[in-house]
């Protein structure tokens, strides 16, 4: 990891207006990516994960907006810019890699054909420099024969084949920075490991900064250099992801550490998070976490602590605040 931050998240908030009021879907959530680095973002379903690489992409679904706080990019605010100038970003700085490949491949166009003219909307090469430059891209992201298999269509990949043509698309244009949302879920474990050394490469070769969303802590450990916690919306832990993982400071991230099994202990049953998370208009006040935790005290279900050091990483609860519980 060199210079300074690639990405720089600052109290982004997003929100959906219904007709029954507004619901505040992330609420000031705020972290940076070095270049270099990959930062995994982990927490339940619904925590707000895909919806901030959405939000950093630029690709919200209506009636979802940016309410506050600011997106930079090597500097540059790209949360506040045109629709037409984000799709120039996109894909030229920013590239995306989604969990499903079939909905990020059109099944009437040979993989070759995506390749190429995604590489010729953003780099100014010919044709022929295009092809090359895609069946290089192939070859990179582990392809075998690819000047074979340039002409074949997305159907005649495998899942695992398919997601590495993604990839590829997203590194066409030789992006700053890479989101990643659950690119692992659906392969089988080999594969999974094969595209997290994959996403390594990128990071360490290129500089590129890579944001990964998952719910799979074992792809976070094996991938990642920092980990972000979500929770109902907010980053509720952020730091090195041995700590978090072996020293978490949060009572949630130590929740989610202690349901995961290991293989040298011998448990009848995992250990569980009593309860579920908050719908998004039935969120507490204070911290959000209250109703599910074991450590929870008066100031908890009144005050939301805001991050703050704890240890080796930085926790948004009220163990950690100067003065401790009251």
């Amino acid at each position: 990891m060199t210079g300074p931050n690639l990405l720089e998240v600052d109290r982004l908030r997003v929100e959906f207006p219904t007709r029954r009021g507004t619901l505040l879907a992330l609420d000031e959530v705020s972290f940076s990516i070095a270049p270099g680095e990959i930062l995994g973002v982990v927490g339940e379903s619904g925590a707000g994960k895909s919806l901030t690489g959405a939000a950093i992409i630029g690709l919200l679904e209506p009636p979802g907006r940016i309410a506050g706080g600011e997106i930079r990019l090597e500097g540059r605010r790209i949360d506040n810019l045109p629709a037409h100038e984000l799709r120039r970003i996109r894909g030229r700085q920013i590239g995306a890699i989604f969990q499903d490949p079939l909905t990020s491949l059109n099944p009437l166009y040979t993989v070759g054909r995506q390749l190429i003219e995604t590489i010729q909307t953003h780099l100014p090469l010919s044709r022929e420099q295009a092809r090359a430059r895609a069946i290089d891209l192939l070859r990179q992201t582990g392809i075998p024969a690819p000047e074979a298999r340039i002409d074949q269509y997305p159907h005649q990949f495998s899942g695992g084949m398919r997601q590495r043509v993604v990839i590829a698309l997203a590194l066409a244009a030789e992006p700053r920075l890479i989101v990643a949302d659950e690119p692992t879920t659906a392969l089988d474990v080999s594969i999974q490991a094969q595209i997290i050394s994959l996403l390594r490469r990128l990071a360490q070769e290129h500089g590129a900064a890579v944001m990964l969303v998952t719910h799979d802590m074992g792809v976070i450990a094996e991938a990642c250099d920092r980990v972000a916690v979500m929770y109902a919306g907010r980053v509720i832990e952020i730091g090195p992801v041995q700590q978090v993982i072996h020293q978490p400071a949060h009572p949630y991230t130590r929740g989610l550490m202690r349901s995961i099994p290991t293989m040298d202990e011998d448990r009848e049953r995992l250990a569980q998070i009593d309860g579920a998370m908050p719908r998004l208009n039935a969120i507490p006040p204070g911290c959000a976490f209250n109703p599910r935790c074991n450590d929870v005290m008066p100031r908890c279900t009144q005050e939301r602590p805001e991050l703050t050091d704890a240890g080796a990483t930085r926790a948004a609860c009220w163990l950690h605040r100067a003065g401790g519980p009251q």
